[in-house]
Parts: C-alpha cells; structure tokens; sequence
C-alpha cells in the first residue's frame, strides 16, 4: 500500500548502482534519486549530490538496474532557490528543474521534488509575485510531460547562511494556499514532510487531511525541539539554535498519528526517510546504521 524508501543524498558518496544495491538489500521499495547538476556548487549538507545526471543518462542502463533489483525511483529530487535574487542563477535552477522533469517522463517516474524558492530582499507577498512569474514556464514544462510537482515544505533557515527567512517560501498551509490558487492543475503539489511543521509550532497531522489531493510523495524525518534551549533564545533565533533533525522516532513527530492520517485519506504512494541526523553521520556504518534504525521504526507503520 505505501511504498517505503529513502533519499539517496544520505549515501552521497556512492553510484547509483550502489545505491539500488543497497536498497534491495535491505527490504526497501524505492529510491527518491537527487539530480543535482555537476556545476552546481551548492556545498550545504546533502546538496550537490547527483545520483541520476539527467543531461548524460542512459535510460535504458537505469531501467535494467532497476528492474534486476526490483526497486522503483519514488522520484527525482534537485532542491536549489528559483527564486534566487542573483537571476543568472534563478534561471540556471529553473532551466535545469525542466530538465528534470523532461527525465521523469524518459524514465516513468511520476514526481519531480523541488522548492519554490525565495527572493530574500523581498518580503512574502512581493515573493508570491515573483513566484507566479518565474514558475509559470516549469508548470508548463510539468502539464506538457505529465509530471507531478512535489514541493517539500522546509523553509530552509537554519543558520546565519539563509538568513533572512529563509530560501523557501513553501513553509505553511496559508502559503499552499495561494500556491494552489495561482496554478490549480492537480500536477502541482506537495512533498509534505512533517518534521519542518514541528519547529515552526504548526500541527503536522492538519495538512494531510487537508491537503490529501496533493500529497504527490512523502517525506519521513522527525525533528526534536530542546524546550530549554527555545526558552533561552526564542522563536526569532536561527532555529538550529532550538532544535535538530533527528531519525523518525527519536524526535517529536506524532507518527502514530501521521500514518493513521495517512490511511484515512488513502494515501497510497511513496514514504521516503530522510537522515539528516547528526547523531549519525561519524561514518559509513553510521549512516548504513541510521537508514536501518529508521526503517526499522517506521515498518511497524506499515505492516
């Protein structure tokens, strides 16, 4: 019924071959497969990671692999800022956006996974203008291939590197809204990951009920909130000051709840960790150990 994986930027240091490997091996379904251009620079943690070049791919070798080991890609993720204030590299994240979509379709994958992005000289409504510009070309792009659009809800603000506010606009339900309102086709939706509603004070069962028709995949991270911490320095601060990505069940995610949701709406497609765990991340056998431990906890979920 839902379909269990991982993202591979966790194993960024291996092939794709060795990524399918290693999701066969160890009772997975699917992959969500990063794209990331070679030229890219982005050097935060888990970008920049290519695991599909989308300008070079043998389609023919990807779908052979896949079928050998009897795994499926959930989709093709690439998670830059289109709307970037510098517009050499707006255009460069959108014009490779529509290359991965064009793939998703090479390929019969079913969902591209991005973020909107966000101008941080400007404040939230003047984003949402930009925003309705600079994406009408990519939702084209999707109409004409067929290809769903998984936004993921982080607001990519953590640090003093994306401060002001941010480099994502999609970071609440009132946001969605008006999203879905500027480009109503049922391609457009969400990679709806729970933890980044935690963080931000939000219910993070809500918006499966309310959002059911465009849950298009499904992250799975859980986040901790330190009370102590938040106490100390308050909401305004980088919000890693307060809190930290942690493997499902180890934080503050209601999963019990989550997936209850999930079945109540007939949810049916890809759940896909994501380890972003610092706890974890010493060695290979650590990462090996946390993609584990998170399956482990999330099959109890899933039958």
């Amino acid at each position: 019924m839902l379909k269990l994986g991982f993202v591979s930027a966790i194993l960024q240091d291996n092939s794709f071959d060795e990524v399918i490997d290693f999701a066969a091996d160890n009772q997975f379904q699917c992959v969500e497969m990063m794209c990331w251009p070679g030229a890219s620079g982005d050097t935060r943690r888990y970008a920049g990671v290519t695991h599909i070049d989308v300008e070079n791919m043998d389609v023919n070798a990807i779908q052979k692999k896949l079928s050998e080991r009897h795994i499926q890609i959930s989709g093709l993720g690439y998670y830059p800022n289109p709307l970037d204030a510098d517009s050499q590299k707006s255009e460069f994240y959108i014009e490779h956006i529509k290359k991965i979509i064009r793939a998703c379709n090479s390929l019969n994958i079913p969902v591209m996974n991005t973020f909107i992005g966000r101008n941080q000289s400007l404040n939230m409504d003047e984003n949402l203008v930009l925003f309705k510009k600079l994406w009408q070309p990519i939702i084209e792009t999707a109409e004409k291939e067929g290809i769903k659009i998984g936004i993921e809800n982080c607001p990519m603000f953590f640090t003093n590197d994306e401060w002001p506010g941010g480099k994502n606009l999609a970071i609440s339900p009132a946001v969605w809204d008006v999203m879905f309102e500027t480009f109503p086709t049922p391609l457009f939706g969400l990679n709806y990951d729970p933890s980044h509603m935690i963080f931000q004070h939000m219910d993070e069962i809500k918006p499966i009920y309310a959002y059911k028709e465009r849950l298009h995949h499904i992250h799975i991270k859980d986040v901790k909130v330190y009370k102590d911490k938040l106490d100390q320095v308050g909401i305004l601060a980088n919000p890693l000051q307060y809190h930290s990505p942690k493997l499902p069940g180890l934080g503050d995610v209601n999963w019990r709840a989550f997936f209850a949701a999930l079945t109540d709406v007939r949810y049916r497609g890809p759940v896909v960790i994501e380890v972003e765990d610092k706890a974890y991340e010493g060695s290979e056998e650590d990462v090996h150990l946390a993609i584990r431990q998170a399956r482990n906890y999330v099959k109890q979920f899933l039958g």
